[in-house]
């Protein structure tokens, strides 16, 4: 037997989605901690967000695509990296 607290909304929302899947919430949090076991690793679905720089950075290049803008800087992929690591 596991005791953990959880917020009553999370719960009752995974009570409900284990119920659509047709298994009980128990046979699920077994199946993540048996997973954790084995793998080592704990694996998260939702994607990381870009930071505030980065989201200006990817909106400047969205809008630049959009008006068909050209840049003349052309550079490798090892000098992009090297870039974008600098910001």
């Amino acid at each position: 037997m596991l005791n953990i607290k959880i917020d009553k909304r999370m719960k009752e929302d995974a009570q409900k989605v284990a119920r659509e899947l047709s298994l009980p919430l128990g046979t699920i949090i077994n199946a993540y901690l048996r997973e954790l076991v084995r793998e080592k690793r704990v694996v998260f679905s939702i994607p990381p967000a870009p930071n505030r720089k980065l989201q200006a950075l990817l909106k400047r290049v969205r809008n630049d695509s959009k008006k068909k803008r050209k840049h003349d800087v052309h550079l490798t992929y090892e000098e992009a990296i090297e870039y974008l690591d600098k910001l």
